[in-house]
């Protein structure tokens, strides 16, 4: 297991929103089920790396208006596609609506907010990156949100493109693309990309 070392380690938590995470509201829903159990556990983790100054920076995905989201044809295209998961995503975090609010239980004042996300990516055209190395002087990001088979994904990958060490906490990661895309999706994080790590082995990663 590898060391982490607080001073050099921040949090990028990926769209914690109520729009993957609040069922009452979600336009984009992780299953109902598995929303109270990620949110609890993910709680628990911040928790533990909050006590040891590691910083959580949260991205959220917040679109100006549904053209934003069609401008991508693939999205156009699966919004009208009752087959597909991302069916009605023209609706999905628009500006103002509730879906864009960080899961309360998983915000706090010190944490650091970006709303700039317009697509897959965390750090295009977000300041994500100037963030991690200029403001918090970090080289290792630890990975938590929705999807793992997507958004957090693609961090993985343009995190390690960066150079940044990366870990993704699989016990505050999930996917509406289900379970197996789910697990194959870690399985290539495990392979190219970085270290898969429950709370617990992060938490003595830490220590």
């Amino acid at each position: 297991m590898i060391g982490l070392d607080p001073a050099r380690t921040a949090v990028v938590a990926v769209d914690m929103h109520r729009g993957h995470l609040d069922p009452t509201v979600a336009t984009l829903p992780l299953p109902a089920e598995r929303c109270a159990p990620l949110i609890k556990r993910a709680a628990a983790l911040f928790a533990e790396l909050r006590a040891r100054r590691v910083t959580i920076v949260h991205v959220v995905t917040e679109y100006r208006d549904a053209a934003e989201i069609a401008a991508n044809p693939f999205w156009r295209a699966a919004h009208d596609d009752p087959g597909k998961a991302r069916k009605g995503i023209l609706g999905h975090n628009l500006a103002g609506s509730p879906g864009t609010e960080i899961i309360p239980e998983l915000l706090e004042p010190r944490d650091i907010v970006i709303r700039s996300k317009r697509r897959y990516s965390v750090f295009t055209p977000t300041d994500l990156e100037f963030v991690l190395r200029r403001r918090l002087g970090v080289d290792t990001v630890i990975l938590t949100g929705i999807n793992t088979t997507t958004c957090v994904l693609c961090a993985a990958f343009e995190a390690t493109n960066r150079d940044f060490r990366v870990v993704v906490a699989t016990d505050a990661v999930d996917s509406m693309d289900g379970e197996d895309m789910h697990r194959f999706a870690l399985r290539l994080v495990a392979a190219a990309l970085g270290w898969p790590m429950t709370n617990d082995e992060i938490v003595r990663a830490l220590e």
